[in-house]
């Protein structure tokens, strides 16, 4: 196929899909792996497509890429960041969790500790977490969103109020260069923010994707996170931001 049109079929794929991995565009195309990054690379100086560790999704600020595509997308950086995170959170601890992929996977890494007691807004983190006896696991009301389970709305952000948490665990769809929490939707944003404000720390996980990924709502700012923990290097803007606010980073 000639490269030109292989770019516009590797656009179709991923628009439609919202993610699609390397491995799966050099089976469709009969091509190598190098030759699918060269072209991802190439779409990407375009600005057509988001380059992710093992695939490519869409460029969007108002839609969210698929949760499908999102629970596979960079996995093993969302399972070093979990990992790591979870060594900071002692057993017996109170936690509130917000939506996400990460969280989810961080939900399963808490699996190793006892008597934790949580508050979260994610059925999937409810599900994982509430097959422990001895956790306490509260899920706070209002209108599940059908795409992720994920619950928000004025009744969601009101619930959440009710609690004071030692810990609020926050996952976030992008970061800005000048420290913004980037999101896709304003309810799911108002329920994260009264997360942060009952949590007496609030710990911020986020794979390296994340940095310069557009999203059109502001939830808060990276400088209101206690920890922060990611794969990679971040931008020396988020880095100076970080160091001023006394917000410690966790790179693994």
């Amino acid at each position: 196929m000639i490269q030109h049109h292989r770019y516009e079929a590797i656009l179709e794929m991923i628009n439609e899909k919202s993610f699609v991995s390397i491995e799966k565009l050099a089976q469709h195309f009969n091509v190598t792996h190098q030759t699918i990054r060269r072209d991802l690379n190439e779409l990407s100086e375009q600005r057509k497509i988001v380059r992710h560790h093992g695939g490519a999704g869409t460029v969007s600020s108002t839609t969210n890429t698929a949760y499908q595509a999102r629970k596979i997308m960079d996995l093993p950086a969302k399972q070093k960041i979990a990992e790591r995170l979870v060594k900071d959170i002692p057993n017996g601890a109170s936690l509130f969790i917000n939506i996400g992929t990460t969280t989810e996977t961080i939900a399963q890494a808490l699996l190793g500790h006892s008597d934790l007691r949580i508050v979260t807004n994610n059925l999937h983190v409810a599900a994982i977490l509430g097959s422990k006896k001895d956790f306490s696991v509260i899920i706070a009301g209002g209108e599940v969103r059908h795409r992720d389970g994920g619950v928000i709305g004025e009744a969601t952000e009101s619930f959440i109020r009710n609690f004071r948490m030692d810990y609020g665990i926050i996952g976030i769809s992008g970061i800005d260069t000048d420290g913004s929490l980037l999101d896709f939707d304003y309810r799911e944003v108002r329920v994260a923010q009264a997360i942060i404000e009952n949590s007496r720390e609030v710990l911020l996980a986020a794979d390296g994707t994340k940095f310069g990924r557009r999203a059109m709502v502001s939830l808060a700012n990276i400088s209101q996170a206690n920890r922060f923990y990611t794969d990679l290097e971040p931008p020396e803007t988020i880095k100076e931001i970080l160091k001023n606010n006394k917000v410690s980073l966790h790179l693994v």
